[in-house]
């Protein structure tokens, strides 16, 4: 007794696999008789009934493995018994090979019409019977993993969505309030800070008309600049991360955009004493929008303007490529170190002072992600002699 315990445990614990269940459907007795025999030898479970009646009520019952259904029977024939199977959503996906002497083809049509996946023909052999029924079995029990591991897949699926969407959503918030504290470090500093100014200013005019005062105020003047860009350009990223997203694309006049960022642009190549060579003319139409695009362009030709040597003119030229218009922007001066040109449009990355008077702030930063924003991109590279390129690329919109 104790045996029987320990085989009957150590069966449960093993899980022996069950052996497929099939239901025989035939009004002769002698090939139901045949046919269960045959089947019970390779060890399936089979459950001969001999009517279209009794086989729905066993397969309502328990739902089988796979049907062998004749189709001349009394009554409800097999056509009618598969019609009922397919219809019902318990049974539908068992497959169903049908048992007839009917060879037209219009029969077979019918019967694959109504779902059945085969077919086996009176008088049969036993091997065909055997073989297309382990073929169909063992493309249902496929069939049924890969339903199995599709739902498994997009219950994982759904899952990381929910974990994205959650994180999105958090990143939102965190984005938001850095966003809105930059705003607000933007806006208020400049209050204190217009203060800081005027009584420097005051303080300069009281000096004494010599040398050390015109370098004082030529430092003053150089910083205050520095300051009052970097904070115009702190506030524009902030813009960038709240509502630039939303502006719609449009066909901007590149032409245009780049008549007004060279306008804004000048007076702070003035006071480099640099000069912005001739625009080039029909430059076509890009997708964009055109405030934020002008002020890209502007902090790349005034990243220019600090490459540039005094006295230099910066070129401007055109270039095109399938579905885009570009443009070129030369300044002949100042390269960049070689250990730096992969982070030159990292934000606040290059803190070096590789320029004279101060570093890039954040104007190369600020120009890529707007431009990115609008499906272009912008590049630099040093020249020979030396001096940088920057090649903007932007979408056409003709």
């Amino acid at each position: 007794m104790l045996r029987e315990h320990k085989i009957s445990k150590m069966s449960s614990e093993l899980k022996l696999p069950i052996a497929p269940n099939i239901l025989i459907v035939d009004d002769v007795p002698a090939n139901l008789q045949m046919l269960a025999d045959m089947l019970k030898a390779k060890n399936y479970r089979v459950r001969p009934v001999p009517s279209g009646e009794l086989a729905l009520a066993a397969a309502g019952r328990e739902v089988p493995d796979l049907v062998l259904l004749d189709i001349n029977m009394p009554g409800m024939n097999g056509y009618e018994v598969c019609q009922r199977l397919k219809s019902d959503p318990q049974l539908a996906a068992v497959p169903v090979i049908f048992i007839t002497a009917l060879n037209d083809v219009a029969d077979k049509v019918k019967g694959f019409a109504l779902g059945a996946v085969d077919f086996v023909t009176k008088p049969f052999e036993f091997q065909e019977v055997e073989a297309r029924v382990s073929a169909h079995l063992e493309l249902a029990r496929l069939r049924q993993e890969l339903k199995r591991q599709n739902e498994r897949l997009e219950e994982v699926v759904a899952q990381r969505t929910l974990e994205l969407a959650e994180a999105n959503a958090r990143l939102a918030i965190l984005d938001r309030a850095k966003s809105d504290f930059l705003s607000l470090i933007s806006h208020e500093i400049r209050t204190p800070l217009n203060g800081i100014m005027g009584v420097a200013e005051l303080l300069l005019l009281n000096l004494s008309d010599d040398s050390d005062a015109a370098k004082y105020s030529e430092m003053y003047r150089q910083s205050r600049q520095r300051l009052m860009m970097l904070l115009d350009d702190a506030l524009f990223f902030t813009q960038i991360g709240s509502d630039a997203s939303t502006q719609a694309r449009q066909p901007c006049r590149l032409d245009e955009l780049l008549s007004r960022a060279r306008l804004q642009a000048v007076p702070f190549a003035d006071s480099r004493m640099v000069q912005f060579a001739a625009a080039p003319t029909n430059l076509g139409l890009v997708q964009g929008s055109t405030n934020y695009l002008v002020r890209a362009l502007q902090s790349l030709l005034e990243t220019a303007v600090k490459f540039a040597r005094t006295g230099t003119i910066i070129k401007l030229t055109r270039i095109t490529a399938p579905g885009e218009i570009g443009l070129i922007i030369e300044a002949d001066g100042l390269a960049i170190p070689l250990e730096l040109l992969p982070r030159f449009f990292d934000l606040l990355a290059i803190s070096e002072l590789i320029i004279p008077g101060g570093g890039l702030g954040l104007a190369p930063a600020l120009a890529e992600r707007i431009l990115t924003l609008y499906g272009g991109m912008v590049s630099v590279e040093n020249m020979k002699p030396p001096g940088i390129r920057l090649t903007v690329r932007l979408k056409s919109a003709e």
